[in-house]
């Protein structure tokens, strides 16, 4: 065969190099003018995430535990999956990783609020919208295909190390899941009880907030659930980029081969993915189970 048949045609190596440099160029230059402004726009985040982890780890822990176990036999209503949960965060505190838990137990949760609170809008956008669905969809695509490592080189250019960045790659990477089911669960609604709401001459809003929404709900929970356990995916890879919690003693475990460390700190983003998912999900079906009985 020829070797022009061969030989995929590529840039020649100095052009590719130029245009490397020139897109690393455009992107500091934009750090250097907007980074202070766009940084200035994060500081009350920051302000929350601070002031929140500080409640975690300053609180007693009999009272977190407390309050974490009574949240979740109101959301499941399980008296088995809650002694559950009052255990593993027992065995957490321990074992000695009680403040490491409680750090990334803070990101967890605002960056999921964060990403809960941007979701559903979009999601109901593109349900609104064929226009914003077309768009939109490639965008998410790219969002949940693109490499976690990815994330983090733009944030950090921005940003530097520390909490920030890290919250924002989290978002960034835990946000689809919410805003496509959100999407999927209104366009589900049936078509007879929109034309019902219609005919009783429901306004949009109305029909929006009154019957598709409460409908859609069990997907939208689910797609909750999916964001807060890709939140927690991230916890390791955050705490290359100085987001301290859980992340950071595996890390030191893969980096040092200490195999013990890296089970426990492991064992412990595992309990805290297990009872997340089955908390969330009890709350789901029982959400659902709720809306059938009514019917």
């Amino acid at each position: 065969m020829a070797d022009w048949l061969q030989q995929f045609p590529t840039l020649d190596a100095a052009v590719l190099r130029a245009l490397e440099k020139s897109i690393d160029a455009s992107y500091r230059n934009f750090s250097r003018n907007y980074g202070d402004a766009i940084e200035g726009f994060f500081d009350p985040l920051l302000y929350f995430l601070i002031w929140f982890e500080r409640l975690l780890l300053h609180s007693p822990w009999w009272l977190v535990i407390g309050v974490i176990v009574g949240l979740c036999l109101a959301a499941s209503r399980k008296v088995f999956l809650t002694i559950g949960v009052a255990t593993a965060f027992l065995l957490i505190g321990v074992l000695g990783m009680w403040d490491d838990t409680m750090r990334t137990l803070a990101i967890i949760f605002v960056s999921s609020l964060i990403a809960i609170a941007i979701g559903i809008p979009l999601g109901i956008l593109m349900s609104r919208s064929h226009g914003a669905q077309a768009v939109m969809t490639p965008i998410l695509d790219v969002m949940q295909t693109m490499p976690i490592f990815v994330y983090l080189i733009p944030v950090v250019m921005l940003f530097g190390l520390g909490k920030v960045p890290g919250l924002i790659a989290v978002v960034i990477y835990a946000v689809p899941p919410v805003i496509r089911l959100t999407n999927l669960g209104i366009r589900l609604v049936d078509a007879e009880v929109l034309e019902a709401a219609d005919a009783f001459g429901v306004d949009p809003w109305r029909r929006l907030v009154g019957v598709q929404l409460p409908l859609a709900l069990p997907n939208i929970m689910a797609g909750i659930n999916q964001t807060i356990m890709m939140a927690l995916s991230m916890v390791v890879i955050a705490s290359m980029i100085g987001v301290k919690g859980l992340g950071q003693p595996v890390l030191q475990a893969v980096t040092n081969q200490y195999f013990a460390l890296g089970l426990f700190n492991g064992a412990a983003v595992v309990a805290l993915a297990i009872v997340f998912d089955r908390v969330t999900q009890s709350y789901g079906r029982r959400i659902q189970e709720n809306r059938q009985a009514r019917s």
